[in-house]
C-alpha cells in the first residue's frame, strides 16, 4: 500500500476561507458539462446547485423530499431533480440505472448531502444512519454511477467531509454500533472520517481512468444540517437554536477563522474542487477553505486540516473492503 498523499498540504491557491462562489466561478464556463448534487435544494448543496447552473451546467438533483426540491429548484436554468433516498438502496438503484442508460457522461458527481447528531436509527438494512446516509448511501451511488463518469474522461468526484471528522475514526469492528454504546457525536465523526477516506480510495481506483476524487470540509456554516441538535448541543456550541439556521454574528467565536461561513464562502470550497484547473493531475485529497489542508498530527491541537487517520490509504483500503460487503455492490474497473 502507498503512503499518505505527498501532495496533502497547502498549494498555496491564493484564495481562503472568505472567497465567494462567485469568485471561484469567475472564470469557469461548465456549458455542456453534466452534474450530480446530492442535497442540492437546501442549505449549502443548492448554493452549490445555483453556482453550477449559473456556470452553464446541466444539473441533476436527487432528492428524497421531491416536492420540497422542485419548489427550491425552481426557474434555476438547466437543472432537474428526482427521486432518491441514500438511506434506500433500491432508489439509489433505480435513479442511477436511470442516469447511465441516457448513455450521457458525467462530468461531476458532488456527494453533498448529509445528517448530523441524529438520535439512533438504522436503515432497513439495519445499519446506523450516519453511516448510512453519510457514507455508505454515496458509496453505493457513486459505484452505480461509475460507467456515466468514465465516459467523461476527465470527471471529478468531491464528497463532503468535514471538521467533525476529528470527533471520531472509523471504528471497522462496530461501525454500527452493535455492541457499543451509541454517541451520535462519535457516529457522526466516524461518518465524516469515513466520506474523506472514501475520497482516497475513489481517487486511487479513478486516477488511471481520469476520474479523481476530492474530500471537502465547507467550513463552519448554519443551515438545517442542525434539525436534530439539542438545546445541550446549541449551548456547547455558544449558540442559540433562534440563531440555528441563519448565519451567526459575525464576531462569533469559533473554533476555525473566528466565525461562520456564509453560504456563498461555504460553497466555494465545493466548486474550487470540482473546477480548479489548479488541481489538474491531483486527487485523494482532503481540502478547506478553497486549498488543500494541511495535515494535523495525533497529538497537535486541532485547530482546522485533517487528522491523519481520515486520509491513511490503509484505512481508506479498509473502509472500501467494508463497504462493498455492506451495500452488497463491487467496482469493476
Amino acid at each position: 500500500m502507498s503512503s499518505m498523499n505527498t501532495h496533502q498540504h497547502p498549494l498555496p491557491s491564493g484564495l481562503g476561507p472568505t472567497t465567494p462562489a462567485t469568485d471561484v466561478l469567475r472564470d469557469v464556463d461548465l456549458t455542456g458539462q453534466r452534474v450530480v448534487v446530492t442535497g442540492g435544494y437546501a442549505g449549502l448543496g443548492l448554493e452549490t446547485v445555483r453556482g453550477l447552473a449559473a456556470a452553464g451546467a446541466r444539473v441533476v438533483v436527487p432528492a428524497r423530499s421531491p416536492d420540497k426540491a422542485r419548489v427550491a429548484l425552481q426557474g434555476l436554468p438547466n437543472v432537474e431533480q428526482a427521486e432518491m433516498d441514500l438511506l434506500d438502496p433500491a432508489s439509489i438503484a433505480r435513479f442511477a440505472d436511470e442516469l447511465v442508460g441516457r448513455g450521457d457522461a458525467l462530468d461531476l458527481l458532488i456527494l453533498n448531502a448529509g445528517i448530523m447528531a441524529t438520535p439512533l436509527r438504522r436503515d432497513a438494512r439495519g445499519h446506523e444512519s450516519q453511516f448510512a446516509a453519510n457514507h455508505l448511501g454515496h458509496f453505493e451511488l457513486t459505484l452505480r454511477l461509475w460507467p456515466a463518469l468514465l465516459r467523461a474522461g476527465a470527471a471529478r468526484v468531491v464528497v463532503l467531509t468535514s471538521l467533525g471528522h476529528r470527533f471520531a475514526p472509523v471504528d471497522f469492528d462496530d461501525p454500527d454500533f452493535a455492541q457499543r454504546p451509541y454517541d451520535k457525536w462519535l457516529a457522526y465523526g466516524q461518518s465524516k472520517s469515513a466520506n474523506a477516506l472514501f475520497a482516497v480510495g475513489l481517487d486511487r481506483r479513478g486516477a488511471a481512468h481520469g476520474v479523481r476524487g476530492f474530500a471537502v470540509h465547507p467550513g463552519a456554516i448554519l443551515t438545517d444540517l442542525t434539525r436534530d441538535l439539542t438545546a445541550e448541543d446549541y449551548a456547547a456550541f455558544g449558540l442559540s437554536p433562534d440563531n440555528a439556521h441563519g448565519v451567526a454574528p459575525a464576531g462569533m467565536s469559533v473554533e476555525e477563522g473566528g466565525r461562520y461561513k456564509n453560504l456563498s464562502q461555504g460553497a466555494a470550497t465545493t466548486l474550487w474542487c470540482a473546477t480548479s484547473r489548479q488541481l489538474d493531475g491531483l486527487g485523494g485529497l482532503y481540502c478547506e477553505n478553497c486549498d488543500v489542508a494541511r495535515v494535523v498530527a495525533d497529538g497537535e491541537v486541532f485547530d482546522g486540516g485533517v487528522r491523519p487517520w481520515a486520509i491513511d490509504p490503509t484505512q481508506a483500503e479498509r473502509l472500501w473492503t467494508l463497504s462493498e460487503r455492506l451495500t452488497g455492490v463491487t467496482l469493476n474497473t
